[in-house]
């Protein structure tokens, strides 16, 4: 099938934390003979910070973020027989979503597909006319990054025909163990952009724990920390390019990630950070969420803590020994359950059903 994707950044994860879901999921559909198209604005300094060249399974085509250049990548719509359309571009959001909606073909299967379902959930209940709630019920699918039965529920409460989570999962052509780099050795690393919703969390459990154990190395990367008040033993190290997202997760003794509020409170949500740490087979320690069972074992697979202090804890009882016997483990069960191989293929699946369906009613 021919699908016209509108997203934030296929080629740039600058500010853009779903790039890796996005390049892990379209490249196992091109492999399964869908011929795919990305349209992405040039905005934010996404061209300015890439870190993936176009691919040769993709086509990529970046417009102005201007109406003139939104007008023609919404026109290109009407060449699609799947037609998606993401949370978070980041300009225009509101106007691509009806634009491509609207210009679809009569055939084409429309998707929603929600990278943030949890934020977005709470700015559509307090807007009645959102153009996303007037645009629900015409979609066939709403696909999202993660949420749970939370959120099936409350996508098909708004009038959702059918909301399917498609969980973040590991490529494991991409994110695999290296050699640890003595560059970025460390006891606990961190990387996550500074944003208004994980901020406070960032404070409680990876401050909270240096503060606790000034005689350990900690690492933040990710944009935005340059201005935060620090403890002496955080070093930073800004946008970490996904190049050397491996060495990062490899090189300390352990990995520690931070879901955002919202993510945190529903539940299901993994962020792609955690499929690429234990894909690089890292001892990752995690903040507590409901439905972790279903991605990790905990103590086994996974460290879990509750709050800076358990985090702190975890850390001081850790050793290089047990580190490796968690991090063999975690990638082990990501290998084996959690790949966008088996995230393609539940994609894959749901389109040529539909179309099946679809073309079985035309000829009744």
């Amino acid at each position: 099938m021919r699908i016209a994707f509108y997203g934030s950044s296929l080629l740039s994860s600058y500010w853009n934390g779903a790039a890796t879901y996005y390049r892990g999921l379209l490249r196992d559909l091109a492999a399964r003979g869908h011929d795919i198209t990305f349209y992405e604005p040039d905005a934010f300094g996404r061209q300015q910070h890439r870190d993936m060249e176009p691919p040769d399974w993709a086509r990529v085509v970046v417009y102005d973020a201007n109406e003139t250049a939104l007008r023609s990548v919404i026109a290109r719509a009407a060449d699609a027989d799947v037609v998606v359309k993401t949370s978070g571009v980041g300009v225009y959001d509101d106007e691509l979503l009806e634009g491509v909606m609207r210009a679809a073909r009569p055939d084409a299967i429309r998707i929603f597909w929600d990278v943030d379902a949890p934020a977005t959930l709470v700015e559509i209940a307090a807007a009645p006319d959102h153009p996303l709630r007037r645009v629900l019920p015409s979609l066939d699918f709403v696909l999202t990054y993660g949420g749970g039965p939370p959120v099936i529920a409350a996508y098909t409460g708004y009038g959702a025909r059918r909301c399917i989570p498609i969980y973040n999962a590991l490529d494991s052509s991409t994110h695999f163990p290296v050699p640890s780099d003595r560059r970025l050795a460390a006891d606990l690393a961190f990387l996550g952009n500074r944003l208004p919703d994980r901020e406070k969390r960032v404070e409680d459990f990876f401050l909270d724990a240096a503060w606790r154990l000034p005689g350990r190395a900690f690492l933040l990367g990710g944009n935005g920390w340059h201005d935060k008040h620090m403890p002496p033993n955080v070093r930073q190290l800004g946008h970490v390019y996904t190049r050397d997202h491996n060495a990062l997760n490899c090189s300390p003794l352990a990995v520690l990630n931070i879901a955002r509020d919202s993510m945190a409170s529903t539940g299901w949500s993994p962020a792609t950070r955690v499929f690429e740490a234990c894909g690089a087979g890292a001892c990752l320690i995690t903040d507590a969420w409901t439905g972790l069972d279903m991605f990790l074992k905990e103590g086994e697979e996974i460290l879990v803590a509750r709050d800076g202090q358990d985090v702190a804890e975890q850390l001081a009882a850790l050793t290089p020994m047990r580190a490796r016997a968690i991090g063999a483990a975690a990638l082990r069960r990501v290998l084996a359950d959690h790949t966008y191989t088996i995230r393609g293929a539940e994609v894959d699946a749901l389109l040529r059903h539909h179309a099946a369906l679809a073309t079985a009613e035309r000829a009744a």
